[in-house]
């Protein structure tokens, strides 16, 4: 359940009574607001309390410089406040001055200040005297009042009426006191608090409680010993005998004070070399029998008065032996460290005092009829229990070794895949494998057959079936390829290989008059004029087939025109026709197909006639007669092959003859353009 502010400040003031420290406070709840309220009280109250030590310990020992606390806590700086304020009211109040502090130096002082200097004229008089002159009232205004006095509506000035400590409310006050006291039940009056009765002292093992006015203190229960006495706070201090006079020196001796006793020292001092006896006699020290050794190795020390001399002694040194840098004894001769090598190749040289023997290195053996050190063939010796591998003999040793592909462990023996493609081989990709490596390429190229390792272009347009990889052109890039278009009129299709033609009249990108009219061909568009003749008007719509492009004339004769109504040519239409270059022409290409429109007239008594009258230059295309669906169809077919680019105009007609008369007539201008390219 959640707490009060009032139960987490009371859990924060109780925590510092019984602490009196706040960092290691243990949080009764988890809410932030109950925190932030028992660390505030805790340490609200460490303030009261080190404020009200301040004042006690000013009015016991009349200064502040003295106390322990560490200067560096906020605890300790209360104390100080408190401690100078509370010497500030006394000082006040013992030269006469009044009780009312300067503003500036803040409220919490003002109120310690107004405690201390009222408490010191408890008892004095303050009646004005009946012999004293009596002076006129003069009236002040409250705001007058108030600025001269600032304090004077507080109900703590002057300490108020409590006997410690003072809050003033506003409308009222609220008495508090120092620590080591407790407020009694009139709410005024404070009184010191027996921690040896309670219980709440600290005391140790050795030690008697002594209740003092808002504290206490611990009193040892043995004596100090001899030299030592006891201070006020039960701790031993040592007597300076020499200070109290209780020394017993010769007037011929200084006294210097030692911890729990005292020295005598003679006033007359020895020279170097000599050391005073009890009397203050100068007796001659011999250094030679002191244990610091004052003479170097290999000489002899002879004592002097004062003083001393060190004398060298020569030895003789025997064979296998020679003296040392100072000369002073015999030390033994390395044989085994000279350049000479006593003991020849493939022999240690074992030095020993006074003498050095040969023995073999490792390695080496002992060859009995030679009496020399020779090499031991590991490799030969133990064949395929050393090395993996490879094992190479060397003198006094071997080393093994390891094939093509492999690396020697770090046990120096065996042999560990080595990881080629860790310094790159390949031109493009490596796969390790165990004891050798496999380089291969990325898509689009293909391994050489030279060095297994390069990686080289594969020309796909140059393949068996790289002509049908593009619809155009292929053009061969490193590791693969683009699909390339004419340079005008297509672009490439979404799948990158096929060319696709640029509708110029759908797309507006053409450049036709408004007079003239936009044909799409394949690659391109051509602008055409085609105008209808006199008594002939264009039909209502243009009509777009595939590939094709018609506009058609209607013949519109003028009334009592008996010329035009008698003419047979009732319709001219315009077709536009974009044709590829067929590259392998094997048979006629059907191309245009005509359609024609049977007359009411019996069937049987007309017959329809198609000609090709204009255009067709070296008899490349022709026409034949065909019946489709019930229908007569006039198709048009290209018998010989034309390399474009080539235009030309056929002139068709469809004649319909009744009686060997024609009786109606439609003529066909095609526009037959011949693209280079197709797709």
């Amino acid at each position: 359940a959640d707490l009060s502010v009032e139960e987490c400040c009371d859990k924060g003031v109780e925590w510092a009574n019984t602490n009196r420290i706040c960092a290691s406070l243990p949080l009764i709840s988890e809410s932030r607001e109950c925190s932030m309220t028992q660390v505030q009280c805790c340490r609200s109250q460490l303030e009261k309390q080190s404020c009200s030590d301040g004042v006690e310990f000013a009015n016991a020992r009349e200064e502040c410089d003295s106390h322990t606390a560490k200067n560096s806590t906020c605890e300790a700086e209360y104390f100080k406040t408190c401690c100078y304020c509370c010497l500030l009211g006394k000082a006040a109040q013992a030269q006469g001055q009044s009780c009312e502090p300067n503003p500036k130096m803040g409220y919490q002082c003002g109120i310690v200040f107004r405690t201390c200097c009222g408490k010191g004229q408890e008892g004095i008089d303050l009646s004005i005297s009946d012999y004293a002159p009596k002076k006129e009232p003069v009236e002040i205004s409250k705001e007058e009042l108030d600025q001269e006095d600032p304090y004077l509506h507080d109900g703590c000035r002057g300490g108020g009426p409590c006997s410690q400590q003072c809050r003033d409310t506003g409308s009222s006050y609220v008495c508090s006191c120092f620590v080591g006291y407790q407020l009694q039940p009139d709410g005024i009056t404070c009184e010191d608090i027996n921690e040896c009765i309670t219980g709440t002292h600290n005391c140790g093992i050795g030690q008697t409680c002594v209740n003092t006015l808002g504290s206490f203190r611990c009193q040892r229960d043995t004596s100090c010993g001899t030299g030592y006495e006891l201070t006020d706070d039960s701790r031993c201090k040592d007597i300076d005998e020499c200070e109290t006079g209780t020394h017993n020196c010769p007037p011929d001796f200084i006294c210097q004070n030692t911890p729990g006793s005292f020295r005598c020292r003679p006033k007359l001092q020895c020279m170097s070399g000599f050391i005073q006896d009890a009397l203050g006699n100068c007796i001659d020290i011999n250094e030679c029998l002191s244990t610091n050794m004052p003479c170097p190795a290999g000489q002899i020390c002879i004592n002097t008065d004062g003083s001393f001399t060190c004398q060298r002694i020569s030895p003789s040194c025997g064979r296998g032996y020679h003296l040392n840098e100072d000369g002073t004894r015999c030390v033994d001769v390395d044989e085994c460290s000279s350049s000479n090598q006593p003991c020849g190749e493939g022999h240690i040289c074992i030095n020993a005092p006074g003498n050095y023997r040969c023995e073999c290195k490792a390695g080496y053996s002992f060859d009995v009829i030679s009496r020399t050190c020779i090499d031991i063939n590991e490799c030969r010796r133990y064949p395929g229990r050393l090395c993996a591998h490879k094992c190479e003999n060397t003198p006094g040793s071997y080393y093994c070794t390891c094939t093509m592909g492999f690396k020697l462990s770090a046990d120096g023996r065996s042999c560990e895949d080595l990881n080629e493609c860790e310094s790159n081989p390949c031109s493009q990709e490596c796969a390790n494998v165990y004891g050798s490596y496999q380089c291969y390429c990325r898509r689009g190229f293909q391994l050489s057959d030279i060095d297994g390792i390069s990686c080289e272009d594969i020309d796909e347009c140059a393949l068996p079936t790289g002509g049908h990889i593009c619809s155009f052109r292929c053009v061969n890039i490193p590791g693969s390829f683009q699909c390339t278009c004419p340079s005008t009129g297509y672009r490439l299709a979404p799948n990158a290989r096929n060319c696709q033609d640029i509708d110029e009249c759908v797309a507006e990108s053409h450049n036709c008059s408004f007079n003239e009219t936009c044909f799409n061909i394949q690659g391109g568009f051509r602008c055409l004029s085609l105008e209808c003749p006199e008594n002939y008007r264009k039909s209502g719509d243009t009509v777009r087939l595939e590939k094709t492009d018609t506009i058609r004339c209607i013949k519109s004769c003028r009334p009592n025109d008996v010329s035009c109504l008698l003419d047979p040519v009732h319709t001219i239409s315009h077709t536009v026709i974009s044709l590829p270059t067929f590259r392998e022409f094997t048979r006629p290409e059907e191309i245009i197909f005509l359609r024609a429109i049977t007359p009411t007239y019996p069937a049987n008594q007309a017959d329809i006639i198609f000609d090709i009258t204009e255009g067709n230059l070296r008899d490349s295309f022709d026409i034949i007669k065909r019946y489709m669906d019930g229908m007569t169809v006039g198709v048009v077919r290209q018998v010989r092959p034309i390399i474009g680019p080539f235009h030309a105009i056929l002139k068709l007609e469809m004649n319909y003859v009744m009686g060997g008369v024609v009786s109606h007539r439609n003529i066909v201008n095609v526009h037959i353009f011949v693209s280079e390219y197709w797709f």
